[in-house]
């Protein structure tokens, strides 16, 4: 037996499991449209209201015509089962569209502070934040984070002096420019100031 809708709530009342209503199968969209992993299906179950069985066929029938089993075209998505829960996905036959869309969106992204962040790490590895900002002289922070979460660079362990974490390139960083190492980098170090000479008072 499910709980009440709360109060506020849109009411879905239950229908016989051999009824499939478009207003059930649009509700269900909705949450699948919004979840960041998969949802079981007595999770949705408990939200709109419906037995979980009823809620199973219902997913079953939306991965169904997602996949162009009832006369429609096949979708570019597809609802999967995965990890005891169900989510939308990309379908894996535009797995290279959607990966080149990916890499060239954050290529054309990166900020001209992130490539000069990017360049002293590149050169000066492992560095902290402190001495990258020395270099450059402004906060680079917010940068640091946008070129981690882009896999660009990654922790290299901590400084064993100061305790400030260093970072470095990854190697999807070599994979993105093309280069096998970073002996392979053209000769750009000679211009950046070497680290060891910037003293704590350069670093505030």
């Amino acid at each position: 037996m499910t709980d009440p809708p709360r109060e506020g709530e849109p009411q879905y009342e239950a229908v016989p499991d051999d009824a499939l209503p478009q207003k059930q199968l649009a509700a269900v969209e909705a949450v699948l449209m919004i979840v960041d992993e998969p949802v079981p299906a007595a999770q949705l179950a408990s939200v709109l209201g419906l037995p979980t069985g009823q809620v199973t066929e219902l997913l079953e029938e939306l991965a169904a015509e997602y996949r162009g089993e009832h006369g429609g075209r096949p979708r570019g998505f597809e609802l999967r089962e995965l990890a005891g829960g169900w989510r939308v996905y990309s379908s894996p036959a535009y797995a290279d569209v959607v990966g080149k869309f990916v890499v060239d969106g954050q290529t054309a992204r990166l900020t001209q502070a992130s490539l000069e962040t990017l360049a002293v790490i590149a050169y000066r590895q492992p560095v902290s934040r402190g001495r990258i900002a020395a270099i450059r002289g402004v906060n680079v922070d917010g940068v640091v984070r946008t070129l981690l979460a882009r896999g660009l660079i990654e922790e290299a362990g901590a400084d064993e002096e100061g305790g400030a974490m260093r970072y470095r390139t990854s190697a999807y960083f070599l994979e993105r420019i093309g280069l096998s190492s970073l002996e392979d980098l053209p000769p750009l170090a000679p211009y950046l100031p070497d680290t060891a000479s910037l003293d704590d008072g350069e670093l505030r």
